[in-house]
């Protein structure tokens, strides 16, 4: 007992100590770090279970600014419309998206959007309509582009600029809207269409998820590096509240979408999986609409349609810029079957994102998809499973057979999951990779998560540095997955990714991506090219899993000779050719290779080959040198006459977004809106916003009469709650009492 009431003690300053700094002047970090209680960890004679935590967050912990930054529960006065035309022609898309600023008030107005594109687009046009006036946008440095968009709005001239705050996260701002006045906005950008085997897709998000602005596991909260950098206050944007939705009806940010689909070859099985959609045309060229006419952006739009026999095995496009010339071959190694079908056993780590964002529906579709694969499992692997929100757990201290009775351990955690709290990938990760490596298995980590966070740059740095033997798999989960993280893990980590929606999709997607894990892999792939020479990007090839394309982008003073892919499939070696005279032109090859680079030196600042100030150079020189939207490159046009009345006041909106469909509003923003103003107050553009935790967390003086309180129950009765909390963390208590019980051995 008196060991207890010590523990106790200690914990109760350290809650004291963490209250005070969350609500002194101090409490500007980007996110608050949770020190993991610890408990002797149960064993059975299967495996020894690892430590277990519970933390209860009140409503979640997503992050909000000072100023209230968080929720809107106003109607805008500046209404958004957005318009999507997607032209698919062969492997790759044309598409513009425009946005229509309409100013219902009678103020001026200076309204700003966060919008996502794909993360592997190239922004390179931006046009500003006015009336029936056209101004074209320049590129620009990044600090330039800002000072020339604030000088004009502060001399009351309308002025439009685009901004990067990640690869698949933009930012449109508009100064100087008229009451009653409409501004168009209309930016265009090309990305590669996305080939499994005869599979094709293009994805579309729509709406940004709301972003934990994570900490880092040893600097108590405070931003990293790579977050003050990229500018995590520039992710965040006020979410409406479903009452203030209802009440605007379809006209908060709805988006009619429109795409011509031209492959090069009949498309068959057209579909879209989260919308409803009319396909008008026959033959190789269709035209796909929204069946319902505009829709809420709330969730990705994805085509999907397939080739049948008809698809290509190499696509080969070239395009001549300035004095270079560019050349994409997208090849496709053969879908071999090995000749021993036995798959080398597997060491299986499943990490599980349970946090706030993933309440909802995004849960379900988790616990869905892990307890499929846990089916898939065989006796001679090996497993465990991570779950996490702003703390974490380890179901086992290792990885452990995959014995019946293990599985059932497994799924019984599976099934407790519950989505709650703040999201801190990064430990969990860190986990997983650090665990040791069996030598007789391969080591392959999924990843199940929404990726609704701040700090993308910590993960893939830490997966560079330390992924050794293991692979990495991500499973985007939901309507509205961040496809930056997914992609960029999974690169760095050698491995692959798939999105997996709601309902239905669960099982199906991950059976897909555990079908592919489970073949043979093209690996130790080079390329070179004989009779010329070509600067390839990516310069280090990828492995290619079954029926994953190899997509090379080069340049070169003169294009010629024959490009070679080498490899090795199934332990046999495999190789093919291709002229490189035979290139069809192609008008997106030179900004796909300068996206491709920039992607390439971004992942080159994360292993620390390079560093933060080289970096920013080469992407704004990439930026500049082929006009395109970058970390360092921004779009700005200006209306030369000044509009807005000497002495008219200047208001500023920043325009709420739709909650992703299917997550849970309570969830992620209740405790926030107890108590406090809902409205997004107007502040002043040079003001620096000052992230805090929202006031989710007891007081100081609340915090230590409950500590005292917990302190005398945990002496009067330490071995019931250690038997309860054993129970919850294994779900007996949230399944009517037939969960996994502690035997005693």
């Amino acid at each position: 007992m008196g060991v207890l009431g010590v523990l106790a003690l200690f914990s109760l300053t350290v809650i004291s100590l963490s209250s005070r700094a969350v609500a002194g002047p101090a409490a500007n970090s980007s996110a608050a770090q949770y020190n993991a209680s610890t408990m002797p960890a149960p064993t059975t004679p299967q495996a020894e279970r690892a430590n277990f935590t519970q933390t209860s967050s009140d409503g979640g912990l997503m992050l909000r600014s000072s100023d209230g930054k968080g929720v809107a529960a106003s109607v805008p006065a500046v209404r958004l419309g957005t318009d999507i035309v997607a032209d698919v022609s062969g492997q790759t898309a044309r598409v513009t998206v425009t946005q229509a600023f309409r100013n219902t008030s009678d103020e001026w107005m200076e309204a700003t959007y966060l919008y996502p594109l794909p993360e592997n687009g190239a922004v390179d046009t931006l046009q500003m309509v006015v009336g029936d006036r056209i101004f074209s946008g320049k590129i620009k440095p990044k600090e330039e582009a800002k000072q020339i968009y604030e000088e004009a709005k502060a001399n009351g001239q309308k002025a439009g600029l685009v901004e990067q705050h990640r690869p698949n996260m933009f930012r449109n701002s508009i100064a100087n809207v008229g009451p009653g006045e409409t501004v168009l906005v209309q930016i265009e950008f090309q990305a590669p269409i996305q080939q499994i085997q005869g599979d094709y897709s293009l994805r579309m998000p729509l709406v940004v998820g709301p972003r934990y602005v994570a900490g880092t596991a040893n600097a108590g909260g405070s931003l990293t590096r790579a977050a003050l950098l990229a500018g995590s206050s520039d992710i965040l944007a006020p979410t409406a509240e479903p009452d203030m939705v209802a009440k605007a009806g379809s006209g908060l940010n709805p988006v009619s979408i429109t795409v011509n689909l031209d492959p090069g070859f009949t498309a068959q099985d057209i579909s879209s999986p989260y919308h409803a959609v009319n396909v008008a045309g026959k033959g190789e060229k269709r035209t796909i609409t929204l069946k319902d006419g505009a829709v809420p952006a709330n969730r990705d739009f994805e085509l999907r349609w397939s080739a049948g026999d008809a698809a290509p095995q190499l696509g080969l496009f070239k395009q001549a810029h300035g004095t270079l010339e560019y050349v994409m071959a997208t090849i496709t190694p053969p879908s071999t079957e090995p000749s021993d079908p036995v798959v080398p056993p597997r060491e299986m780590i499943f990490v599980i994102d349970n946090s706030g964002s993933m309440a909802g529906d995004s849960m379900p579709a988790a616990r869905r998809s892990l307890l499929y694969a846990l089916e898939t499992l065989r006796p001679q692997d090996r497993f465990n499973i991570i779950r996490f929100d702003h703390t974490m757990d380890e179901l086992f201290v290792g990885a452990v057979p995959a014995t019946d009775e293990n599985i059932a351990i497994g799924k019984s955690f599976t099934h407790g999951l519950e989505a709650d709290g703040g999201t801190e990938m990064l430990p969990a990760l860190q986990a997983a990779l650090s665990a040791r490596a069996s030598e007789t298995h391969l080591r392959q980590i999924i990843f199940l998560t929404d990726g609704s966070l701040s700090n993308e740059a910590d993960m893939m740095r830490e997966i560079t540095q330390s992924r050794g033997r293991s692979r990495v798999f991500m499973v985007g989960i939901g309507s509205a997955p961040n496809n930056y993280l997914m992609r960029r893990m999974a690169e760095a980590g050698r491995g692959t990714f798939t999105n997996v929606g709601y309902g239905d999709e669960a099982e199906p997607q991950m059976q897909r991506l555990l079908d592919r894990l489970s073949k043979p892999i093209a690996t130790n792939l080079t390329a070179s090219v004989s009779g010329g020479n070509l600067d390839l990007a990516p310069r280090d090839l990828p492995d290619l899993y079954a029926g994953e394309p190899l997509v090379l982008l080069g340049r070169t003073k003169n294009l010629a000779g024959t490009l070679t892919v080498s490899g090795t499939i199934a332990g046999k070696p495999w190789s093919q050719q291709v002229d490189l005279s035979e290139a069809s032109q192609s008008d997106a090859v030179a900004k796909l290779w300068a996206r491709r680079r920039i992607a390439e030196v971004e992942a080159e600042r994360y292993s620390g080959e390079t560093s933060y100030e080289r970096a920013d150079a080469s992407i704004e020189e990439l930026g500049m040198d082929f006009h395109l939207v970058t970390s360092r490159t921004s779009l700005i046009a200006v209306d030369e006459t000044p509009s807005r009345p000497d002495g008219a006041r200047l208001v500023r909106e920043e325009l709420p977004l739709l909650l992703p469909a299917g997550w849970d509003f309570d969830q992620l923003f209740g405790a926030q809106l107890s108590g406090a103003a809902r409205d997004v107050p107007t502040r002043d553009s040079e003001e620096r916003q000052q992230l805090q935790l929202p006031n989710t967390f007891t007081g100081y003086q609340l915090t230590l009469a409950i500590g005292l309180t917990l302190l005398l129950s945990g002496m009067a009765g330490a071995v019931w709650w250690r038997r309860e909390r054993f129970a919850y963390r294994t779900g007996s208590n949230r399944t009517g009492g037939h969960g996994l019980q502690l035997a005693a051995h």
